[in-house]
């Protein structure tokens, strides 16, 4: 449970007011000067007992004993919810928020986990590989600290992802993406739409358990809808089928395929001199040892294998397998 600075620092908020209304009380009953009004009012709430100002009328002392009362009330609550703070851990808490907001204060292009059970935490174990930053949203505290306890680099939120506030707080209008993974698919959509309301250029990739799902998060604003159960039947009936294509794509993308990266480069980050030029111009710009293994075109669709002729017009995007010290370089070449 997030701790709110007003809950926090509420005590002494009330304590202020009590000293507010002895001052103003004692400069209206007894038309003291502010400093003698601030005097009387310290020693009257923390009863030190040294001597008044000058005398007081009937009024003012009547005054002054329910100014006793009301300050013995307030100190004693005060005093209690201070303590209850301590014992709970509140103040620990709220000052760990409060580290966890300038943290995500700092994130630009992220992504947000909206649900941290075994597709969110397989989700962040891929992103955390990639050095890709991400914040995590869940409504099981326990989890999560478990979770921490092994990666404290983490950075979540406790609570629930459909509230608004808790997707601003996670800098969804600064996040490249955002996943969800909940196991309730209408609590996806209502994600999904709050998400795309919220950043309307946020790519979105959600989690759906039934097939009737699929249609609902797509027209409420998903780029994406995975469906684990059918992967899942999918790629074991494949390991059947095909087991050694299976394994080694498994292996690109797993971390023991460390060493072995795919990735895309942009029409846009190519350099002017082999902008429109054929693959083969573009693969051997500065050559690093990557491979292009496909390309997208700019209605969408994707070309395997495509032959070195094609020419490289805006829109389109180039798919390179290496090293990752060789798509390093390229990218490196790329941007100079």
């Amino acid at each position: 449970m997030r701790t709110k600075a007003w809950e926090l620092f509420q005590p002494f908020g009330l304590l202020l007011i009590v000293g507010t209304v002895g001052m103003i009380g004692y400069m209206t009953v007894e038309g003291f000067t502010f400093v003698e009004a601030l005097y009387m009012t310290t020693i009257t709430i923390t009863t030190a007992g040294f001597t008044e100002v000058r005398p007081l009328t009937d009024h003012g002392r009547v005054f002054t004993v329910c100014l006793l009362i009301l300050s013995w009330i307030s100190l004693a609550y005060a005093i209690t919810r201070i303590i209850q703070y301590i014992i709970n851990g509140e103040i620990n808490k709220y000052f760990k928020y409060r580290r966890l907001m300038k943290a995500i204060e700092k994130l630009n292009n992220h992504v947000i986990i909206c649900g941290f059970g075994r597709n969110g935490q397989q989700a962040a174990q891929t992103l955390r590989y990639h050095n890709l930053p991400f914040v995590v949203i869940e409504k099981n505290e326990e989890l999560l600290q478990k979770y921490a306890e092994e990666y404290p680099e983490v950075i979540y939120l406790v609570g629930d992802g459909t509230n608004d506030e808790l997707l601003l707080e996670a800098g969804i209008n600064r996040a490249r993406a955002l996943i969800t993974s909940l196991p309730v698919d209408a609590d996806n959509v209502f994600i999904v739409l709050s998400a795309r309301s919220l950043n309307a250029t946020i790519r979105i990739i959600s989690r759906a358990s039934e097939n009737s799902a699929v249609a609902k998060l797509k027209k409420a604003g998903a780029d994406n809808v995975i469906l684990p159960d059918r992967i899942g039947g999918t790629h074991m009936a494949t390991l059947v089928s095909k087991p050694d294509v299976i394994e080694f794509i498994d292996y690109l993308s797993g971390e023991e395929g460390e060493s072995i990266h795919m990735e895309s480069v942009d029409y846009s980050q190519l350099p002017p001199e082999i902008r429109d030029k054929s693959l083969d111009v573009v693969m051997s710009w500065k050559k690093t040892g990557v491979n292009c293994i496909g390309i997208k075109n700019g209605d969408g669709k994707f070309i395997i294998n495509p032959p070195s002729t094609t020419i490289i017009n805006a829109g389109m995007k180039v798919f390179v397998l290496g090293t990752k010290q060789q798509i390093g370089e390229m990218k490196g070449n790329i941007d100079k």
